[in-house]
């Protein structure tokens, strides 16, 4: 794919609609362009009461809901026209539609929906959230939503454990049930353009010696599980922004957080890069003597303006990248909360 043809855009917007983590009360370092879940509450929602000439807004009844998992919501704007796609969809169907309800997320203008990788707690939800945005966009009179998939679908995966025994991750949803709710499903293992505003990467090339997938990992096919450490179906999400230049939404970070960025650098040559957001997975035993290489890549060598953990990074990392880009270069990811990039320069 020829990027130098990919829209830059006006303005990127980026809302958690799942993660592991809530945090509406933290304060956001300046420079940081992140939105609050509660600040995008008291903008949406109608006064409830007025006291001493100041209006009460009802806003901890409507707070999303945590999990394990992730799913972004991705606007851009040129000019006059605006595209809205979903990058993963968390493991369950009703917490993505409970979230979206909260906040306020109009699904008809949902017209691209981008699988990361095929994971349950990335992927179990596609089914409903499939078919409620295929309803919406039916009302409104408009085609169904393409469904943007890797071609290699496992069935099922999983991690061995120290002990031998393998905690599972439940089984993928089947091709059909995403056509039966009303998808159009797209296979794509190159990079590629996503609702005419975005791209999609291909394979994310391993390049560090240190990112070497996830530890313990099995995949199994029918009756038949092998390991699988590398996970080469991952891939990320990138935007371009005028004057900020390129987000990557990179949402487990399999390949590596680094290689995720280097492979955003490959594909955009010459353009910085501006936010990183989604989960670094540097949690658990095996992952966290990561921790010091990636951070010091991050900073030496991707030089991001801001990183923006969730999900599955940990947080012993969380802490690292804290410390590394303090202040007014950290904004984590949260449940809820929006990042609002616009073009400078």
């Amino acid at each position: 794919m020829n990027t130098e043809n990919v829209p830059v855009l006006d303005s990127l917007e980026l809302t958690v609609v799942v993660d592991n983590e809530t945090d509406t009360l933290s304060s956001i370092d300046a420079g940081v362009d992140q939105v609050p879940e509660i600040a995008s509450l008291l903008e949406r929602l109608p006064a409830s009461r007025e006291h001493d000439g100041h209006e009460g807004v009802s806003v901890f009844d409507h707070l999303c809901v945590a999990c394990h998992g992730l799913s972004v919501l991705v606007r851009g704007t040129l000019r006059e026209e605006t595209r809205t796609a979903l990058f993963d969809v968390g493991p369950y169907g009703d917490v993505w539609l409970d979230n979206v309800d909260r906040l306020g997320i109009e699904l008809a203008g949902i017209e691209w929906i981008f699988l990361s990788h095929w994971h349950a707690d990335h992927s179990g939800g596609f089914p409903a959230a499939v078919g409620a945005i295929a309803e919406a966009r039916s009302r409104a009179g408009f085609p169904p939503p393409l469904v943007d998939l890797h071609p290699d679908r496992p069935d099922q995966r999983g991690v061995q454990l120290p002990s031998g025994a393998f905690a599972l991750l439940p089984p993928e949803p089947m091709i059909e049930e995403l056509e039966r709710a009303g998808g159009e499903i797209v296979f794509n293992d190159q990079p590629h353009s996503v609702a005419g505003l975005f791209v999609g990467s291909g394979q994310i090339d391993r390049v560090t010696a240190y990112e070497t997938g996830l530890a313990g990992h099995y995949t199994w096919r029918g009756d038949v599980g092998e390991a699988d450490p590398l996970i080469m179906d991952e891939r990320f999400l990138a935007a371009h922004v005028r004057g900020r230049g390129v987000s990557v939404l990179s949402a487990c970070s399999h390949a590596g957080v680094v290689n995720a960025c280097l492979g955003a650098k490959a594909l955009f040559p010459d353009t910085p890069i501006d936010v990183v957001l989604g989960g670094y997975h540097l949690a658990g035993g095996l992952m966290e003597p990561r921790i010091p290489d990636t951070v010091r890549d991050l900073s030496e060598i991707i030089d991001p303006r801001i990183v923006a953990p969730g999900h599955c990074t940990g947080w012993r990392a969380k802490a690292a990248l804290a410390e590394a880009f303090a202040p007014g270069r950290y904004g984590p990811s949260v449940v809820g909360s929006r990042y609002h990039l616009m073009a400078s320069g």
